[in-house]
């Protein structure tokens, strides 16, 4: 926009060894000449779009130019006599953001709103006049890439904008599709700024515009803003790149000959297929440099294959790990699991004869264009909408293109409590550069959850069940209990488990193990409006605490060794009538294990004297019983409550911190009955937030 408008020659990305191939550049002053002479006639295309109208055509064959010629009209008419900073006509810009989108295949609804992005910021034009004009959704689309007014947020402006622009995003990705190439054109155009101001915008770029353009999978427009912004924020890297780059272009490359040979597998195997070389970009050839050290002539560029059918891939695949040597270790499979940004490819890597090492990538063509463009290259979203349908311009509109993440977005930016919060989650949350989704315990095609790589159960229960997930106590992935940090793995399915007692509130260590910005949020809002019990959880580790009652010996064990003591072994708590075995320590004392307990083995190995025991006829016996459970309010007064009502008495009690929100328990109890036993383990697991009761 406006405030970015620079001189073209004056920024490295204007130097010919950076532009990429392929990709045409407008000759700005040629532009600004033609754009002020205007048509020679009503029904002729202005000569300044006549670029834009080749490229929309050799996509869109059929299209119909008349909009784009009113649109234009309008957009030189309402920025006539307003210049760039370079000097040129400001009508350049809205035609050079137009031509990019243009020449990724974009559709003629977003290229109208695209020569009319800046109408309504930077002009007299009213939304209104746009609306009347062309439509509700150009209109909604200029609408969402609008600034905000800085005089109404001052600092907050910047994120006020971009929050504006994502919701907008949310109900038309073309929205996105907008700023994405106005940035790139105002990156190439930068060189006149203060290095201070080029710096604040390229890593504005960056943090937020570069990860949004992976996201929405628009790679040719990414690319060429990472080269901009690696110029802008580390020059003495990119200069050492580029003359890495220009040392390489004086040698010879491998990759063309190897090209070659592939074209004759192919071609000898029957397969329609065109292969190309394709050069690595700036940044690629930068983070390769570091991963690999020195470079070969074959990592300056990688092998792509574009075939007719999705078949076709897996053969050439074959094709080429059979008359090549692969290296496995390269391959991965894009089409079977695409990853979340459309992008779907077969990549390898095989080494030749003379020792090469070359990447391959094997794609469709339609895949080759949704790589480049991503969602740039689907078209119009609502082409199958209802044409008679009224547009209720308050009602958010299903967009089918909208990903995981940007849901996930839209959700949580609506609890940001301010924009400092907003641009710093946002940033945070856009550095995520993979995504997993997991199944709720129902297995429905409607019960997935999408989340960021590395997020945990805590994650999972926020994104289902919001600000009631506060009393989550646990949570069971794939049919196993886990505790709420645990990190989850795309396709795991999980039961969340929430506490019945409504005044539940998360730990603070909660926010050690929260990835996704709905859940920290929410999470430190309810810590903030709740001090005390924030500083209960993150109060220092207590002791145990200990119940003690009277402690017997060997309750109804007896052993064949008159005058000898005899005690009940803590290990695995015999209770009649377990097969048990004694055995003579020091002191003179017969300890009781239960037949399969793994310390006979041990007592045996060392030599220690068998002793015979029975049980006395007598049904009472004590047994030590172990607790797991889920963290919670009064846990420990409903457990004991729970082994009182079955009439057993307890001899010691022993509960350990917590950790992880998880207790364990240790109850040493006298029972009337040893029949009585697993009645009385039911009544323990029925306690709510217990999973778990064993005999020690």
């Amino acid at each position: 926009m406006s405030a970015e408008a620079t001189n073209p020659e004056a920024h490295p990305e204007a130097r010919p060894e950076l532009r990429r191939r392929g990709r045409t550049r407008l000759d700005l002053r040629r532009l600004g000449r033609a754009a002020l002479l205007g048509p020679t006639s009503r029904d002729r295309l202005p000569d300044a779009i006549g670029h834009v109208a080749e490229a929309h055509r050799a996509h869109h064959p059929d299209a119909d130019l008349s909009v784009l010629r009113r649109a234009y009209l309008l957009a030189e008419t309402s920025h006539r006599g307003q210049m760039r900073k370079s000097g040129e006509p400001y009508i350049t810009h809205p035609l050079a953001v137009t031509l990019i989108l243009a020449e990724l295949g974009a559709e003629t609804t977003t290229l109208t709103a695209s020569l009319l992005h800046d109408t309504v910021e930077d002009t007299d034009v009213t939304l209104d006049q746009v609306r009347a004009e062309f439509g509700d959704e150009v209109c909604f689309i200029v609408d969402g890439v609008t600034k905000v007014e800085k005089i109404d947020y001052g600092a907050a402006a910047e994120p006020e904008t971009f929050r504006k622009m994502l919701v907008a995003t949310g109900n038309d990705v073309r929205v996105m599709s907008i700023k994405l190439a106005d940035r790139l054109h105002n990156m190439r155009t930068l060189g006149v700024m203060r290095p201070e101001k080029q710096a604040r915008i390229a890593k504005v770029t960056r943090d937020v515009l570069i990860p949004l353009a992976e996201r929405l999978g628009v790679q040719a427009l990414k690319t060429e803003l990472e080269d901009l912004v690696f110029a802008i924020l580390h020059p003495e890297e990119y200069e050492s790149t580029r003359a890495l780059i220009a040392a390489h272009a004086g040698e010879s490359d491998p990759l063309p000959a190897i090209a070659d040979s592939v074209r004759a597998v192919l071609r000898d195997a029957g397969i329609a297929a065109e292969v190309q070389v394709r050069p690595r970009h700036f940044v690629s050839v930068h983070r390769i440099a570091r991963t690999r050290g020195e470079l070969r002539g074959s990592d300056f560029g990688r092998i792509l294959v574009l075939v007719g059918e999705n078949a076709d891939c897996y053969a050439v695949l074959g094709e080429l790990h059979t008359c090549f040597t692969p290296v496995i270790s390269e391959f991965k499979d894009f089409i079977a699991t695409p990853k979340f940004n459309l992008y779907q490819s077969l990549h390898t890597a095989v080494a030749t004869p003379e020792g090469y090492v070359a990447e391959v990538i094997v794609r469709t063509r339609q895949m080759h264009r949704v790589a480049e463009a991503g969602v740039v290259a689907l078209g119009n979203p609502y082409a199958t909408a209802t044409p008679d349908a009224a547009a209720d311009p308050d009602e958010e509109r299903v967009d089918p293109t909208r990903p995981g993440w940007l849901s996930r977005l839209l959700d949580w930016q609506q609890s940001a409590p301010d924009p400092d919060t907003f641009w710093s989650v946002l940033r945070a949350e856009l550095a995520q550069d993979r995504e997993i989704t997991v199944f709720r315990e129902d297995g429905s095609a409607t019960g997935t959850i999408s989340l960021p790589a590395g997020a945990s159960c805590i994650d999972a229960a926020y994104a289902q069940h919001g600000e009631a997930a506060h009393g989550c106590i646990g949570a069971r992935v794939n049919g196993r209990l886990t505790s709420l940090s645990s990190p989850l793995s795309d396709g795991d399915t999980v039961q969340l488990l929430l506490a019945q007692d409504a005044s539940s509130g998360p730990a603070a260590e909660w926010l050690d193990h929260a990835k996704t910005p709905a859940a920290r949020i929410a999470i430190s809002s309810w810590l903030d409006s709740h001090p005390d019990r924030a500083m209960a959880t993150t109060s220092a580790a207590r002791a145990p605490l200990s119940v003690i009652g009277a402690r017997g010996g060997g309750g109804n064990a007896v052993a064949d060794l008159p005058d000898a003591t005899v005690r009940l072994a803590g290990c695995c708590t015999p209770v009649p009538p377990d097969a048990v075995a004694g055995f003579l320590v020091r002191g003179g004392a017969v300890t009781v294990h239960r037949i399969h307990c793994a310390a006979v083995a041990q007592m045996r190995a060392v030599g220690r004297t068998s002793v015979a025991v029975h049980w006395r006829a007598t049904a009472d016996c004590r047994v030590t019983l172990l607790a797991e459970s889920f963290g919670r309010p009064h846990l420990l007064a409903d457990l004991t409550e729970a082994i009182a009502r079955e009439g057993v008495e307890v001899v010691s009690a022993t509960v350990e911190p917590p950790v992880e929100q998880r207790v364990r328990h240790s109850y040493t109890l006298q029972l009337p009955d040893a029949a009585g036993l697993p009645a009385l383990m039911r009544a323990m697991r029925d306690v709510p937030g217990v999973y778990d009761v064993r005999r020690a």
